[in-house]
């Protein structure tokens, strides 16, 4: 039997998710954890929920899978009221990734990765097949199959946990606090890598974190809560450029402006010349935000760089004035 037979979502796009008025209250607790949300993800969109300690971020994940339940309101995936699902169907249908990784210690690398697809009576054949192509998704060689956890580094555990949250090609992916533990190197490479994996897989994927930069690096659209509630809703540029109030100024922070020019590409904001020509200046391809573009200037001591197309071919020039410019334009949009 072909792998593609036993993965649900082969050929598909993510799922959509909807929150109709969802709220949880903890017995005990003076106030709901979760208020009242009401709130959609479409299918593919890498959704990030942001928010301080307390806010209602991972509660509102773990309904999803129904982790915990709500006390009242409704969740549906692909318009499905989620209740009325068997839980276990239900979370072997969807991606959970952890902070701490939740790999099973006495478990070899490629036992954990097949945790789901033997849960599911896949053949061994199709399991090995599955790991390997996994363990190449995530960068990590096949000879890494038989180690132990205890045997990898944290960064590399954090792989093994991503390749089996996609061991059965979920339709979305849940994930809480994912690199939260690593150092700040390894979690850009891992924040590049699920980017990458997102491109070439599109889920939906519900990503929980408190850090305003790992947010706009990484989503389509962010989700503000505070106090268990929706405050605000939008892409990274809008959550930056236009917050709705104070708590959200404040969330955002004194990197304003240098978060804005990482939501801007440099293709958007070049002097566009006839004829240019590449004469010796750095380069960076028109997809390269501004914000990495004046990291090159600073660190080159060059007054511009050389933007180039995907070919490689130079389609005009790049200097600080231009990188202000399109700065304050768009920080005066709306």
């Amino acid at each position: 039997m072909p792998l593609s037979d036993h993965l649900p979502n082969s050929g598909r796009h993510g799922s959509r998710i909807e929150f109709d008025r969802v709220s949880r209250v903890y017995s005990g607790a003076d106030h709901a954890a979760v208020s009242d949300v009401i709130l959609t993800i479409e299918p593919g969109r890498f959704v990030v929920l942001l928010g301080p300690s307390g806010c209602g971020k991972t509660t509102l994940l773990k309904m999803v899978n129904r982790l915990i339940e709500p006390t009242s309101g409704t969740i549906r995936i692909d318009g499905e009221d989620i209740r009325q699902m068997n839980a276990a169907t239900l979370r072997r249908r969807i991606g959970y990734v952890i902070q701490q990784t939740g790999l099973f210690p006495h478990m070899r690398i490629e036992e954990n990765i097949a945790v789901v697809p033997r849960l599911l009576g896949w053949p061994k054949e199709s399991i090995s097949q599955r790991v390997d192509e996994l363990l190449d998704l995530i960068g990590l060689p096949h000879a890494y199959r038989r180690r132990y956890p205890a045997q990898l580094s944290g960064g590399e555990q954090q792989r093994v946990g991503l390749a089996r949250a996609l061991a059965v090609d979920p339709s979305m992916m849940l994930m809480d606090e994912p690199f939260g533990a690593l150092d700040a190197i390894t979690r850009l490479r891992l924040q590049d890598e699920l980017l990458a994996i997102h491109r070439q897989l599109g889920q939906t994927i519900l990503f929980v974190t408190h850090d305003i930069d790992e947010a706009i690096r990484l989503a389509d659209e962010i989700v503000v809560l505070r106090a268990g509630q929706v405050i605000q809703h939008g892409s990274p540029l809008d959550i930056v450029t236009a917050p709705a109030d104070d708590f959200v100024r404040d969330l955002v922070g004194g990197g304003e402006a240098l978060r804005r020019l990482s939501l801007i590409d440099a293709g958007s904001a070049l002097n566009r010349n006839g004829n240019v020509r590449n004469e010796g200046l750095p380069a960076v391809t028109s997809d390269a935000n501004l914000r990495t573009v004046l990291n090159l200037l600073l660190q080159t001591g060059t007054q511009k760089v050389t933007v180039t197309d995907e070919n490689g071919a130079p389609v005009g020039t790049l200097g600080i004035p231009d990188i202000w410019s399109a700065g304050l334009e768009r920080g005066t949009e709306s």
